[in-house]
């Protein structure tokens, strides 16, 4: 521990590939933002980071580039992952004596190699961080929902985010056996993306079809009539053109990535020990990250794989307030986490 360790502070950080948020030591979520940074292709300097970054989705001029510095939850731009965390870390200690930080727990998917975690490292420590405690976000999140990972009993969660889905089961403080797949939230996005194409022959962004999927989507039918005036370019004519999109063509466009989730599901509990198997049944799934939001997926799931499914409370926070937990709490969670072996991952 370093010398004026009191002047230091822990940080949480849940570095996703849609989403960015940070939980400061004694003080709660300091940052919650689109991991997005917008960059000047000219000169190569960012202009930009986060929520204004995103403004300018399919509105920037070709000189400007909307740089993702992560895919599927793995950094695939170092320098930009670097970046958009040393912009946040000083924004929220006010760039004073608090711009350095002594321990950042983080979060990472399960099946990350040993070079991508190296690689979560080095990013944190050239961004400020002295120490780093790498937490698996089925941990993380399991922690951030208040369940009883350290029972001798079996919780499975199920976290939807950007640019992943972690399938896990948790026993005794660890993941006993755990499934990633490259289907979460921006793939449905993109289902919706090609889906207008196809079907309307009309073309949309990003930004259009997650409102879409917002606004109208679900991954069950539903009584009340949902749907939504979409605007974009005709495909034949190359002139703006407004069509109405209805829910049911929003969720025939999500269809086979939700079908890919629940088959993720069905394997990791036939692969799970059989004596957690009944615990599963008992507690049932519960979803966390924010494409657990989508409406009706947690009884779509319930009824593909007959057991009763839930969403946490603020599913979109859940692991960065796991992380907060852990922080908050150290001494009790950091000799649990370092303790841990690997989990059987189950290659998607």
């Amino acid at each position: 521990m370093p010398l004026f360790r009191s002047f230091y502070k822990n940080v949480g950080v849940d570095l996703g590939t849609t989403n960015f948020l940070i939980y400061l030591e004694g003080r709660g979520i300091a940052v919650n933002e689109p991991t997005l940074i917008a960059l000047n292709n000219r000169t190569g300097q960012i202009l930009t980071i986060g929520g204004e970054a995103k403004k300018m989705l399919d509105r920037a001029p070709a000189h400007i580039s909307l740089v993702k510095p992560l895919i599927n939850g793995v950094i695939s731009d170092f320098e930009m992952t670097e970046a958009i965390m040393k912009f946040f870390l000083r924004k929220i200690s006010g760039g004073g004596l608090f711009s350095r930080y002594y321990l950042a727990a983080m979060s990472v998917p399960t099946n990350l190699t040993e070079v991508e975690r190296k690689s979560v490292e080095d990013a944190a420590v050239s961004a400020g961080i002295s120490k780093v405690l790498l937490v698996e976000e089925p941990i993380a999140s399991a922690i951030g929902a208040r369940l009883p990972i350290e029972e001798a009993s079996a919780n499975m969660i199920v976290d939807i985010g950007g640019g992943s889905t972690e399938v896990s089961v948790i026993s005794v403080g660890g993941t006993v056996v755990s499934k990633s797949l490259k289907v979460a939230g921006q793939k449905l996005n993109d289902d919706i993306v090609h889906y207008i194409r196809d079907e309307f022959k009309l073309l949309i962004g990003e930004p259009t079809a997650e409102e879409l999927k917002i606004t109208v989507g679900s991954a069950i039918p539903t009584d009340e009539k949902l749907e939504m005036p979409v605007r974009g370019r005709d495909m034949a004519t190359g002139l703006p053109k407004e069509i109405v999109v209805k829910s049911g063509n929003v969720r025939a466009a999500m269809q086979k990535s939700l079908k890919a989730i629940v088959e993720a599901i069905r394997e990791l509990i036939e692969e799970a020990p059989p004596e957690l198997v009944g615990d599963i049944l008992k507690r049932g799934i519960y979803l966390s990250g924010g494409g657990s939001l989508l409406s009706g997926l947690d009884r779509y799931i319930e009824r593909e794989v007959t057991v009763k499914t839930s969403v946490v409370d603020d599913p979109l926070t859940c692991v960065v307030r796991g992380l907060g937990i852990i922080i908050e709490n150290l001494p009790k969670y950091e000799s649990i986490l370092s303790n841990q072996p690997k989990p059987k991952v189950i290659n998607a």
